[in-house]
């Protein structure tokens, strides 16, 4: 027989197990694991993420629905337009040929870009270098408001420009005019290339204006035509200045090195008309300034009455009878650069510096005492004559003043 003592402690050591508390130094049991809440930040987690997948991709997409046609034919005009804002940023100016640049949606801005592109082939950083000089320059130099506020002498530029639209099947053609044989000193026109090279962008800037690139509407073809470009006329009749002068030489070749970096693709066809042989040298300079594609457009002519040969019958009309055309000559209907006369005022106003010559009336009274004074000293030399004892010596001394007196009256008489 047990000892029913035993009894209880058997059953106290079997429920033990059965107790919770005793585990809880010990690892969980596997329906406390099962229980856990662990996976439910997993699924946290991976809710949002798909939301981010999705607005990523849209914004993938976006610029392929919206890409203009234009930047997918010239890939290069899209990778200009990148860099363009980064360009505009630190030039900090954003005006060229008074269209201010924005994004390839806008049409004004697409085609100032496709003209530097152009100019340079295609090669996108040779493109924003120039882009990124032409800017520095205007900021700089401002040339909207020398062709709008700037005064320039007559007398330096007076009949050296002029601008012309004429219309050919309802479309605008603008030229500009440079007169070189109406340059009366050639020192004083060139001497100062600043200022000189400030005229021709000042006449430059007028015909851009007629162009109207800002009000434009349609992309122009980067391989086809392009309906914002201008004629220019040099005409070198009776040009002497020429002859190897530094001046000449030096103002020339800033306006070359100038408009071929801030007016690229903006010319249509040159005519240089009355062309001395000696003008060789200007021809070789701009081939190393200019593109290719610019000099191509080059065209001397040795006689101006033979330009209008070059333009339909329609054009032949508006122009100059001089150039072989029928319509009026330039000094007739032809817009120039805001010029002053200061030469012609100096000239006016120099009865203005004669106005001391009134000074004589003073100086007359101021010489009065003078004349007083020598008259004192002829009476005192009078009276210190009898010292001398030469009385009679002195006598013509003092009828001489009289004699000429005399003259003076009767040359007076003659006078009126």
């Amino acid at each position: 027989m047990s000892d029913p003592i035993e009894q209880p402690v058997e059953k106290r050591e079997e429920s033990k197990p059965a107790e919770t508390p005793v585990p809880d130094s010990s690892d969980p049991t596997p329906q406390e694991q099962s229980s856990a809440p662990k996976e439910e930040p997993k699924t946290d987690v991976a809710t949002p993420a798909a939301p981010v997948q999705e607005t990523e991709a849209a914004k993938t997409e976006e610029p392929k629905v919206e890409k203009p046609a234009y930047l997918t034919k010239t890939p290069a005009l899209g990778d200009l337009f990148d860099r363009l804002p980064s360009i505009l940023t630190t030039v900090g100016h954003d005006e060229m040929w008074g269209v201010q640049l924005k994004d390839y949606n806008d049409v004004p801005t697409v085609n100032v870009l496709i003209k530097f592109l152009r100019a340079n082939e295609g090669n996108l950083k040779a493109a924003e270098d120039q882009l990124t000089k032409a800017l520095k320059w205007r900021k700089e130099v401002n040339p909207q408001a020398l062709a709008e506020s700037g005064k320039y002498s007559a007398a330096k530029f007076g009949g050296l420009g002029y601008l012309t639209t004429y219309e050919e099947n309802g479309r605008p053609l603008v030229f500009t005019w440079n007169i070189y044989g109406a340059v009366k000193d050639a020192n004083a026109t060139f001497a100062n290339a600043d200022e000189f090279l400030q005229w021709r962008a000042a006449l430059m800037e007028l015909a851009v204006q007629d162009l109207k690139m800002k009000d434009a509407t349609a992309v122009i073809d980067y391989d086809g035509e392009d309906p914002y470009q201008m004629y220019q006329v040099h005409d070198y009749l009776n040009v002497k200045f020429l002859r190897m002068d530094p001046a000449v030489r030096t103002a020339t070749k800033k306006v070359i090195d100038v408009f071929a970096t801030s007016y690229p693709e903006l010319l249509r066809e040159k005519y240089f008309v009355n062309v001395p042989a000696i003008m060789g040298w200007m021809f070789s300079a701009m081939k190393l300034f200019l593109s290719r594609n610019t000099t191509r457009k080059f065209h001397p002519i040795s006689n101006g009455a033979n330009l209008a040969r070059e333009f339909p019958a329609s054009l032949i009309e508006q122009l100059p009878k001089v150039y072989g055309g029928k319509g009026p000559e330039l000094k007739e209907n032809a817009r120039i650069v805001p010029l002053t006369e200061e030469p012609v005022a100096t000239k006016e106003e120099a009865p203005k510096e004669s106005a001391p010559a009134e000074a004589p009336k003073d100086a007359a009274k101021e010489e009065a005492p003078q004349e007083a004074a020598n008259e004192g000293a002829a009476k005192e030399a009078q009276e210190e004559t009898p010292k001398v004892e030469t009385p009679k010596v002195e006598t013509p001394k003092v009828e001489a003043p009289k004699v000429e007196a005399a003259k003076e009256e009767s040359a007076k008489d003659g006078a009126q």
